[in-house]
Protein backbone atom coordinates (compact mmCIF):
# COMPACT_ATOMS: atom_id res chain seq x y z
CA UNK A 1 0.00 0.00 0.00
CA UNK A 2 1.24 3.47 -0.84
CA UNK A 3 2.25 5.43 2.30
CA UNK A 4 0.66 8.64 1.01
CA UNK A 5 -2.59 6.73 0.38
CA UNK A 6 -2.55 5.28 3.95
CA UNK A 7 -1.97 8.68 5.54
CA UNK A 8 -5.02 10.09 3.81
CA UNK A 9 -7.26 7.26 5.08
CA UNK A 10 -6.29 7.36 8.80
CA UNK A 11 -8.15 10.58 9.71
CA UNK A 12 -11.32 9.33 8.02
CA UNK A 13 -11.07 5.90 9.68
CA UNK A 14 -10.44 7.50 13.08
CA UNK A 15 -13.42 9.83 12.67
CA UNK A 16 -15.82 6.97 11.74
CA UNK A 17 -14.54 4.83 14.65
CA UNK A 18 -15.00 7.66 17.12
CA UNK A 19 -18.54 8.38 15.97
CA UNK A 20 -19.45 4.69 16.26
CA UNK A 21 -18.15 4.55 19.84
CA UNK A 22 -19.80 7.78 20.96
CA UNK A 23 -23.25 6.50 20.03
CA UNK A 24 -22.90 3.31 22.11
CA UNK A 25 -22.80 2.75 25.84
CA UNK A 26 -20.38 0.44 27.60
CA UNK A 27 -22.35 -2.65 26.59
CA UNK A 28 -22.45 -1.80 22.87
CA UNK A 29 -26.13 -0.82 22.87
CA UNK A 30 -26.95 2.71 21.67
CA UNK A 31 -27.52 4.91 24.72
CA UNK A 32 -30.95 6.10 23.62
CA UNK A 33 -32.20 2.45 23.53
CA UNK A 34 -31.40 1.82 27.20
CA UNK A 35 -34.32 1.70 29.57
CA UNK A 36 -34.10 3.73 32.77
CA UNK A 37 -33.58 1.72 35.90
CA UNK A 38 -35.66 2.32 38.97
CA UNK A 39 -33.96 2.34 42.34
CA UNK A 40 -35.85 2.30 45.56
CA UNK A 41 -34.75 4.80 48.15
CA UNK A 42 -34.46 3.53 51.72
CA UNK A 43 -37.43 3.99 53.98
CA UNK A 44 -37.10 6.62 56.72
CA UNK A 45 -37.13 3.86 59.35
CA UNK A 46 -33.90 2.43 57.87
CA UNK A 47 -31.89 5.52 58.88
CA UNK A 48 -29.77 3.58 61.37
CA UNK A 49 -28.47 1.24 58.64
CA UNK A 50 -27.46 3.97 56.19
CA UNK A 51 -23.74 4.54 55.58
CA UNK A 52 -22.49 7.91 56.88
CA UNK A 53 -20.99 10.36 54.37
CA UNK A 54 -17.23 10.12 53.69
CA UNK A 55 -16.54 13.59 55.13
CA UNK A 56 -17.48 12.65 58.69
CA UNK A 57 -14.68 12.02 61.15
CA UNK A 58 -14.17 8.44 62.36
CA UNK A 59 -15.41 7.68 65.87
CA UNK A 60 -11.99 6.85 67.37
CA UNK A 61 -9.25 9.46 67.70
CA UNK A 62 -5.82 8.15 68.67
CA UNK A 63 -4.35 11.61 69.20
CA UNK A 64 -5.30 15.26 68.85
CA UNK A 65 -2.28 17.45 68.16
CA UNK A 66 -2.35 21.25 68.18
CA UNK A 67 -0.21 23.33 65.85
CA UNK A 68 0.27 27.00 65.06
CA UNK A 69 -2.39 29.37 63.73
CA UNK A 70 -5.32 27.29 65.01
CA UNK A 71 -4.36 24.09 63.15
CA UNK A 72 -5.20 20.72 64.67
CA UNK A 73 -4.25 17.24 63.50
CA UNK A 74 -6.50 14.44 64.69
CA UNK A 75 -4.96 11.01 64.10
CA UNK A 76 -7.49 8.23 63.51
CA UNK A 77 -5.31 5.30 62.44
CA UNK A 78 -1.73 4.11 62.81
CA UNK A 79 -1.73 0.80 60.97
CA UNK A 80 1.07 -1.59 60.08
CA UNK A 81 0.72 -3.35 56.77
CA UNK A 82 2.35 -6.55 55.58
CA UNK A 83 4.74 -4.67 53.30
CA UNK A 84 6.68 -3.33 56.28
CA UNK A 85 5.10 0.12 56.40
CA UNK A 86 3.06 2.18 58.85
CA UNK A 87 0.34 4.43 57.49
CA UNK A 88 -0.90 7.28 59.68
CA UNK A 89 -4.32 8.65 58.70
CA UNK A 90 -6.19 11.62 60.11
CA UNK A 91 -7.71 15.05 59.50
CA UNK A 92 -6.02 18.42 59.47
CA UNK A 93 -8.42 21.12 60.62
CA UNK A 94 -8.34 24.91 60.84
CA UNK A 95 -10.09 25.80 64.12
CA UNK A 96 -9.51 29.56 63.73
CA UNK A 97 -11.97 32.12 62.36
CA UNK A 98 -9.71 33.11 59.44
CA UNK A 99 -8.11 31.28 56.52
CA UNK A 100 -4.73 29.86 57.50
CA UNK A 101 -1.74 29.40 55.23
CA UNK A 102 -0.11 26.11 56.19
CA UNK A 103 3.47 26.56 57.47
CA UNK A 104 6.20 25.62 54.99
CA UNK A 105 8.07 23.90 57.87
CA UNK A 106 5.54 21.04 57.69
CA UNK A 107 7.27 19.93 54.46
CA UNK A 108 10.60 19.64 56.26
CA UNK A 109 13.88 21.03 55.03
CA UNK A 110 15.16 18.30 52.71
CA UNK A 111 15.72 19.77 49.25
CA UNK A 112 14.42 16.65 47.49
CA UNK A 113 11.09 16.80 49.36
CA UNK A 114 10.64 20.59 49.33
CA UNK A 115 11.01 20.82 45.55
CA UNK A 116 7.76 18.83 45.20
CA UNK A 117 5.63 21.44 46.97
CA UNK A 118 3.88 21.71 50.33
CA UNK A 119 3.28 18.41 52.10
CA UNK A 120 3.60 16.69 55.46
CA UNK A 121 7.06 15.46 54.40
CA UNK A 122 8.72 16.83 57.54
CA UNK A 123 6.91 14.34 59.80
CA UNK A 124 8.89 11.72 61.70
CA UNK A 125 8.13 8.76 63.95
CA UNK A 126 10.35 8.30 67.02
CA UNK A 127 10.85 4.85 68.52
CA UNK A 128 12.23 5.78 71.94
CA UNK A 129 12.77 2.15 73.00
CA UNK A 130 14.71 1.25 69.84
CA UNK A 131 16.28 4.73 69.76
CA UNK A 132 15.44 5.27 66.08
CA UNK A 133 13.82 8.01 64.01
CA UNK A 134 11.76 7.11 60.93
CA UNK A 135 11.21 9.65 58.16
CA UNK A 136 8.28 9.81 55.73
CA UNK A 137 8.94 7.45 52.82
CA UNK A 138 9.74 8.88 49.39
CA UNK A 139 9.20 7.50 45.90
CA UNK A 140 12.01 7.18 43.35
CA UNK A 141 11.56 10.82 42.28
CA UNK A 142 11.89 12.09 45.87
CA UNK A 143 8.17 12.82 46.37
CA UNK A 144 7.08 12.14 49.96
CA UNK A 145 4.46 9.42 50.45
CA UNK A 146 2.14 11.77 52.25
CA UNK A 147 -0.62 14.23 51.52
CA UNK A 148 0.77 16.98 49.32
CA UNK A 149 -0.48 20.16 47.66
CA UNK A 150 -1.43 21.64 51.01
CA UNK A 151 -1.51 25.42 50.77
CA UNK A 152 -4.22 26.81 53.06
CA UNK A 153 -7.39 25.92 54.92
CA UNK A 154 -10.41 28.16 55.27
CA UNK A 155 -11.96 28.93 58.66
CA UNK A 156 -13.43 25.76 60.17
CA UNK A 157 -12.38 23.65 57.16
CA UNK A 158 -10.60 20.32 57.33
CA UNK A 159 -8.97 17.84 54.96
CA UNK A 160 -8.03 14.16 55.17
CA UNK A 161 -4.30 13.51 55.41
CA UNK A 162 -1.98 10.50 55.46
CA UNK A 163 1.73 9.80 56.02
CA UNK A 164 3.59 6.57 55.32
CA UNK A 165 6.71 5.47 57.21
CA UNK A 166 8.93 2.39 57.38
CA UNK A 167 7.64 0.18 60.19
CA UNK A 168 9.65 -0.20 63.39
CA UNK A 169 10.20 -3.77 64.66
CA UNK A 170 7.05 -5.71 65.60
CA UNK A 171 8.05 -5.47 69.27
CA UNK A 172 7.60 -1.68 69.13
CA UNK A 173 4.02 -0.91 70.14
CA UNK A 174 4.28 2.84 70.74
CA UNK A 175 5.87 5.69 68.79
CA UNK A 176 5.92 9.47 68.95
CA UNK A 177 4.63 11.34 65.88
CA UNK A 178 6.43 14.63 65.34
CA UNK A 179 5.28 17.13 62.72
CA UNK A 180 7.09 20.49 62.52
CA UNK A 181 5.11 23.34 64.19
CA UNK A 182 2.89 20.77 66.03
CA UNK A 183 3.14 19.24 69.49
CA UNK A 184 4.45 15.65 69.56
CA UNK A 185 1.86 12.88 69.94
CA UNK A 186 2.22 9.36 71.31
CA UNK A 187 0.57 6.71 69.14
CA UNK A 188 -0.16 3.07 69.87
CA UNK A 189 0.48 0.93 66.78
CA UNK A 190 -2.00 -1.68 65.64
Amino acid sequence: MNLRYARGRWPALLCVSTLALVGCGADGVPQNDKKPTVSASPAPSDAATQVPPQDEEPAATLALVKGQKGLELSVHAADRDQGGFITIKGRLKNTSQVATVLPAQMSGDETEVVKHGNSLGGATLIDSVGKKRYYVLRDTDGRPLTTSGLDSLGPGKSTSVFMQFPAPPATTTEVSLQLPTFEPATLKLS
